[in-house]
């Protein structure tokens, strides 16, 4: 028994050194890929100025990159708080937090941005499913998947009444059904679509599904812990 154990925790380490080390490859690769159009946007984001930088998405993105270090360091400082006031799970719990926020505010900013004819062109509504997924394209198709993936990834990892795939559809689903309600009611001129809405809560569920082995369970209760430990 042991032995079999001191065996396993190796090899489970390596599979998380390996998981680890793709994971820096595929960012580092998806960084060299769109190193040119963020380094376009660098200079006036470094100004400061918002035209350019902020009301673009290279500049969002960029600056979602920028900053991802402060969100590190806000997570270790909560972190280190919940754990002083004996917190369970406080670095999950920490990182959730931040990673819900950091990366769902740049998504969402990049789809309220308005279009050239915002205020003047009325609001388009489509609610015939799967017609506008044959224009999405795949690049659409793809950014319509990420807005509220980090949403569906962290938020049962935070929230255990929302450890359940159906529950982050629902939540993906409100979500995206708020921000299509907004462009409507703003005239951003864009079209507020059910696609949008289906594939936005698709996205959600398969990250939430990727982050499942860091579910946040439901605390037992004192008689519940009683009822299902022997007494000896």
């Amino acid at each position: 028994m042991n032995h079999t154990a001191s065996l396993s925790a190796p090899s489970r380490r390596a599979r998380q050194a390996v998981l680890l080390g793709l994971t820096v490859l595929a960012v580092a690769s998806a960084l060299f890929s769109v190193r040119r159009p963020l380094m376009m946007s660098a200079p006036t984001c470094m100004a400061g100025r918002w035209h350019g930088c902020f009301d673009t998405f290279n500049g969002v993105v960029l600056m979602t990159l920028v900053g991802l270090p402060l969100a590190v360091l806000v997570a270790w400082a909560l972190a280190r708080r919940r754990r002083a006031a004996g917190v369970a799970s406080p670095w999950r719990m920490s990182l959730a937090e931040v990673g819900m926020v950091h990366g769902t505010v740049p998504f969402v900013w990049m789809t309220m941005m308005p279009g050239s004819g915002a205020g003047v062109v009325p609001g388009r509504v489509s609610l015939v499913p799967l017609r506008d997924l044959v224009t999405m394209g795949a690049l659409g198709t793809v950014g319509n998947l990420l807005v509220f993936a980090a949403l569906g990834f962290f938020a049962p990892m935070r929230f255990a009444a929302l450890a359940s795939v159906p529950r982050i559809l629902v939540l993906g689903a409100g979500c995206s059904i708020l921000v299509e309600s907004a462009q409507y009611v703003l005239r951003l001129d864009r079209v507020s679509s059910v696609d949008d809405v289906l594939v936005n809560a698709v996205g959600a569920a398969l990250a939430a599904l990727a982050s499942r082995r860091w579910w946040r369970t439901p605390s037992r209760t004192p008689a519940q812990t009683s009822a299902t430990c022997p007494v000896a």
